[in-house]
């Protein structure tokens, strides 16, 4: 059982059969043919040779098909993940140096220690503090970050910065070199990978074209455009006429590679680590869910903190970078029909066969092209329309989603990201430091109370009955405080006030002394305090506590029985 747990391949495994594999086959296939330019492409977005990318894409994925719980996720180098790698390792080390891709392992390994630590904690659910909407707004900005940092590539020139301003402004200034050969291969792969997205799998649908061909010409429209462009920089050797290309890849399966573990090091990036293993984490267990319950399947996301955990530690030891599950390709593999894991597996065996004979044929290939590859994947991403959604709904998301969009296209994606993280748990203690605290009364001819300002209903005026729709902590329980106080003064005429415990499922020790403190004072006042309604766990806490033995009211079973008793002694 507890290997099952850990190991959730003992479980799918058994069940193993002829179709499953099949199915997992004609899967891996398609997004082995989808992942080899993307793999390529991200690596170049964060800094790093392009093997790298495929390094990254054969270990980790083996690793997660072994702990991981989704059967559909497909994990590897995302866009999000390689601009922060670019960003974080770019502050310790010089692109294309040695000490630059041992700090990209590095920050692999700990972010993959950090996720397995969480596993094993069982802290899956601090993945919840982080608001969805900050969260769409950063990837949205990311998109927008990623997009253009790609510009230099599109246009043959040489630029820099990890901001917004300072990207265009060094693009501007660079303009003078301008490759319009690079410029044309560029923008043919650009608009051709758009066309591919949109209207090849229409028109081959209108040619005869079966639905399952027309997808699987569809994924592979990247390849082609690979192909094209690197053919043509050969047969008319545009290389020498200034078009950048990958040039030599090796040959080989991936290195075994051991991350720099210096103190320096190690300090300089376990902030970036963390805040790449949240994304990261965010992002994947958003697409398992999602995939998982078109089957009716269900995710564990304790276990997978580990299984992308050890997919990160696979990475930093096999020349990789931070890896997560990746949006566009977990979809690809799920409408390929992938059943189990399995399918991530045989993916790793067809990368690792690509990196074993087909790097070299990768040469000619053209950095404008894998450029090409990854604006037209991430522009998916940009979505500002958030903005509009969260204006029109709450203008407290509104002003968070628009802190981080700004901050991380004006300061950066580190930043950008603290924001949201900062955001969302700042947004969750301000609205539930305000409680919704609404007066009742008794709607005539019934046992039901509701809200005195939306409702007509019987009230008295020797009666305060207070519904409570928020559970009490140290951040609310003054508020409540101060409530009670303000509307129980000198001159009004109530005699008794019910706190009616509905919607209460916590009351920590903060607020257990702040209803104490209300308890004494309105005792001073010659005022009763009662609760109603109150949980039986909420009730098994406050009984081991003064406040029941020294309750100046009573505690009643249901808001009835509170307005039925305290009516008629009012009476």
């Amino acid at each position: 059982m507890h290997f099952s747990r850990y190991l959730p391949i003992l479980d799918w495994g058994r069940s193993y059969d002829r179709n499953a594999f099949s199915n997992d086959i004609v899967a891996a296939v398609i997004v082995t043919i989808m992942l080899i330019p993307q793999s390529l492409a991200y690596a170049l977005l964060a800094g790093l040779p392009p093997e790298a990318g495929i390094y990254a894409s054969i270990a980790p994925i083996l690793l997660y098909a072994i702990f991981g719980t989704s059967r559909a996720l497909a994990v590897g180098p995302v866009a999000v993940v390689s601009l922060l790698t670019a960003s974080a390792v770019g502050q310790v080390a010089e692109q294309g140096t040695a000490g630059y891709a041992v700090a990209a392992l590095t920050l692999a390994f700990l972010s993959g220690g950090f996720l397995v630590l969480l596993g094993f904690l069982r802290l899956g659910f601090l993945a919840n503090f982080l608001s969805h909407p900050v969260i769409a707004g950063f990837i949205a900005a990311s998109g927008i970050l990623i997009a253009t940092s790609q510009f230099k590539h599109i246009l043959g020139v040489t630029a820099h910065g990890h901001t917004l301003p300072e990207m265009l402004g060094s693009i501007i200034a660079h303009l003078d070199q301008v490759n319009w050969i690079t410029v044309l291969i560029g923008a043919f792969a650009t608009g051709f990978l758009f066309w591919v997205r949109k209207g090849l799998k229409p028109m081959l649908r209108s040619l005869g074209a079966s639905s399952t061909l027309a997808g699987f010409a569809t994924k592979a429209g990247p390849v082609a455009a690979v192909v094209a462009t690197t053919l043509a920089v050969w047969a008319f050797d545009l290389e020498t006429r200034g078009v950048r290309i990958v040039g030599d890849v090796p040959q080989s399966l991936p290195p075994l590679t051991m991350p720099g573990l210096s103190a320096n090091l190690v300090q300089a990036l376990l902030v970036p680590a963390i805040l790449i293993s949240i994304i990261g984490f965010v992002e994947s267990v958003s697409v398992a869910q999602t995939l998982a319950a078109k089957k009716r399947q269900s995710i564990d996301p304790n276990q997978e903190l580990i299984g992308l955990g050890a997919a990160n530690l696979g990475a930093a030891f096999t020349g990789g970078y931070p890896v997560t599950g990746g949006f566009s390709r977990s979809v690809v593999n799920y409408d390929a029909g992938a059943e189990t894991p399995a399918a991530g597996a045989y993916t790793a065996v067809g990368l690792a066969i690509a990196a074993m004979a087909l790097t070299p044929l990768v040469y000619y290939l053209p950095n404008a092209t894998l450029a090409a590859t990854i604006i037209v994947a991430v522009l998916s991403l940009v979505d500002l329309s958030i903005l509009q959604k969260t204006w029109g709904y709450s203008k407290s998301d509104f002003f968070a989603v628009a802190a981080t969009i700004l901050l991380t296209l004006l300061v950066g994606v580190e930043i950008g990201v603290a924001t949201g993280v900062v955001s969302s748990v700042f947004l969750h203690l301000y609205k539930t430091s305000r409680p919704h605290v609404a007066e009742v009364g008794l709607v005539p001819n019934t046992q039901h109370f509701r809200n005195i300002h939306r409702h007509k209903v019987e009230t008295d005026s020797r009666i305060l009955m207070l519904r409570i729709d928020e559970s009490l902590y140290f951040a609310n329980a003054r508020f409540l405080e101060d409530l009670i106080q303000s509307r129980v003064t000198d001159e009004c005429e109530i005699a008794d006030v019910v706190l009616m415990f509905s919607a209460v499922n916590a009351v920590d020790y903060s607020a257990l002394e702040s209803l104490e403190a209300v308890n004494e004072r309105l005792g001073d006042m010659n005022v009763r305090l009662h609760l109603s309604e109150v949980k039986g766990p909420v009730m098994d806490r406050l009984s081991r506590s003064h406040l029941i033995q020294d309750l100046n009211g009573q505690i009643f079973l249901s808001q009835h029985d509170a307005w039925s008793t305290l009516k008629n002694r009012s009476g």
